[in-house]
């Protein structure tokens, strides 16, 4: 009887568990990535890969960008456009200086991004996880904060 109710615990606790916000996986450094630091916030994520030269020119725009937004419901994250993992991961994130977030799964399919050929490609990705803005190309940090407040309506 004691095991029985055990495991109907376990299986109520994970479907409750199991339901709060979406599955991000873990960051460059193993860490796990909280559904409360993307969902319902404004997301600028960032596409990049080591042999990307564009993409390492626009890293530090991107770092700037992500201490401008801290406190703002929005924040900067990347995806490794090679799909690395674990320790390759973390190392190209350190060799390229990047000091924001990069998620180890990419998260295109939990919000519905086209596939991209051409590198960096950031887009912009509302409080609701909808799709407002996909940006080709290098970027700046007062560029896309100039976007961001436009679709945010500030």
């Amino acid at each position: 009887m004691a095991r029985q109710l055990a495991a109907v615990l376990a299986i109520i606790t994970t479907l409750l568990l199991g339901g709060c916000g979406n599955d991000y996986g873990v960051d460059q450094y193993g860490q796990k990535v909280a559904a409360e630091r993307i969902d319902k916030q404004w997301l600028v994520l960032n596409y990049w890969a080591e042999w990307c030269g564009p993409c390492r020119t626009e890293i530090p725009e991107l770092n700037a960008l992500n201490e401008q937004l801290k406190g703002q419901s929005a924040s900067v994250m990347g995806v490794n456009f090679d799909n690395v993992q674990g320790e390759e991961l973390k190392s190209a994130s350190e060799k390229l200086g990047i000091k924001f977030t990069v998620l180890a799964r990419n998260p295109a399919e939990l919000f519905d991004l086209p596939r991209s050929e051409a590198l960096p490609v950031t887009y912009i990705i509302d409080d609701k996880g909808k799709v407002r803005e996909q940006m080709m190309g290098e970027q700046t940090a007062a560029g896309v904060l100039a976007k961001l407040q436009a679709l945010r309506g500030h």
